[in-house]
């Protein structure tokens, strides 16, 4: 494989990180285990993959925030509940935005759109980041060894690892479907945690 294509495989691992999620890098440790990828190239990838796209989260959360209410109207009490978690605990907020399921998208634009410092986002952004990067990567790494032993009866390596792969993809579709429902009450949760006491998204909207 060319310089080229290595390359190329790696910023489209880094770029698509904020949609796919965890299955990114654990796949990518999960190739890193078997020598199809290098651990250290995948843990850059999708940490600075992840950060960017937190990043130009904040940046239209600061510039847009009011094209943001008008395009997704349904989201008004989620990202203002966001909001008022930033408003209390700005470094935590930023510090947490890529482990706050069910607030990862509403989080670093409440963060814009509360007009933290950019330069205090950009480091507690990044710090996020690269902490899940490597944790997700490594979990990979650790635990493809025992995954792909579980299907010893398809000989094939890259054939294992396409199936493992779909496996991981039926996974996440599904739990994809469930937190449609389960999103606000998680949230809620992610909330709580963050901020050390009970906030109901419904409401901070309120307010």
């Amino acid at each position: 494989m060319s310089l080229l294509e290595r390359v190329s495989r790696y910023f489209a691992l880094g770029a698509s990180s904020i949609v796919f999620e965890e299955a990114n890098p654990v796949l990518g440790g999960i190739a890193a285990r078997h020598g199809r990828a290098s651990v250290a190239w995948v843990i850059v990838a999708v940490a600075l993959g992840t950060w960017v796209a937190s990043v130009a989260l904040y940046l239209i959360g600061r510039w847009k925030i009011e094209w943001v209410r008008r395009r997704w109207p349904q989201q008004q009490r989620m990202l203002d509940g966001a909001l008022e978690i930033v408003r209390r605990h700005p470094w935590r907020a930023s510090l947490a935005v890529r482990f706050a399921y069910g607030l990862r998208i509403p989080l670093p634009i409440a963060c814009g759109a509360a007009r933290l410092p950019l330069s205090l986002y950009v480091i507690a952004s990044g710090v996020s980041s690269w902490l899940w990067s490597i944790a997700y990567t490594l979990l990979g790494l650790a635990a493809g060894g025992a995954a792909l032993k579980a299907l010893h009866f398809i000989h094939r390596l890259d054939v294992r690892l396409g199936v493992l792969a779909l496996i991981l993809f039926v996974v996440l579709l599904f739990i994809a479907r469930r937190r449609i429902v389960a999103e606000r009450i998680v949230a809620e949760r992610t909330a709580e945690v963050l901020s050390g006491e009970h906030i109901s998204l419904e409401r901070a909207a309120e307010r």
